[in-house]
């Protein structure tokens, strides 16, 4: 593998699209992100991490709702939200900036377009897999198929408002996967065949 590979991983909610992502790193040896992003986001604002931690859970796109849940439009003239996604964005530049890894989430493989070696892969699985796995997250209070679409219409409304591109279009991704049928380990084991087939082109 080329130095400096940077790997994105995006998901369906429940999709095991977290575990394809730390398998990855981990067959690489290579660093993994994902929410701890919020707790380096929380230190470098200043603001807590729990504030933060909400917020992600709630990815939105409303000004309006950062307003009404939180009471304050943050500093800089942006609103809560905006300033978590500035911040994090600017965290996942500067830890690509240092080496190979592995982003799941976070709009990693739009911030990071221009890299000369990033590889971007959307997992996805069929409700009834997915909700298999979600009945096992405990931050999930009730796994249900309305559950799992409403946290999916979050990511993508996060996505698309911040983007401009259409969060599992299939156009903006090297592969879309499907975990249910593959499996984490056959999953990865194709992403690295991918990966090393287009290093030699």
């Amino acid at each position: 593998m080329k130095a400096n590979t940077i790997i994105t991983i995006s998901r369906q909610y429940g999709s095991q699209g977290r575990e394809v992502g730390q398998e990855l790193a981990n067959r690489l040896g290579i660093p993994y992100y994902d929410r701890d992003l919020i707790t380096l986001a929380a230190k470098e604002s200043g603001f807590s991490e729990d504030l933060f931690d909400q917020l992600d859970r709630r990815a939105t796109n409303s000004f309006l709702y950062s307003l009404t849940m939180f009471g304050s439009a943050g500093i800089n003239g942006l609103s809560l939200t905006d300033q978590l996604y500035v911040t994090q964005r600017n965290i996942i530049r500067d830890l690509a900036a240092k080496g190979s890894c592995v982003f799941v989430g976070r709009c990693a493989d739009y911030i990071l377009r221009k890299e000369p070696e990033i590889y971007n892969f959307f997992i996805k699985a069929p409700m009834e897999k997915r909700l298999e796995h979600a009945k096992d997250d405990p931050k999930v209070p009730e796994a249900t198929k309305e559950t799992l679409e409403k946290l999916d219409k979050q990511r993508s409304a996060y996505y698309n408002f911040y983007t401009g591109q259409i969060w599992g279009n299939a156009a903006n991704y090297d592969m879309c996967l499907d975990s249910g049928v593959l499996g984490v380990s056959k999953v990865v084991d194709m992403i690295l065949e991918y990966i090393d087939i287009a290093q030699k082109e």
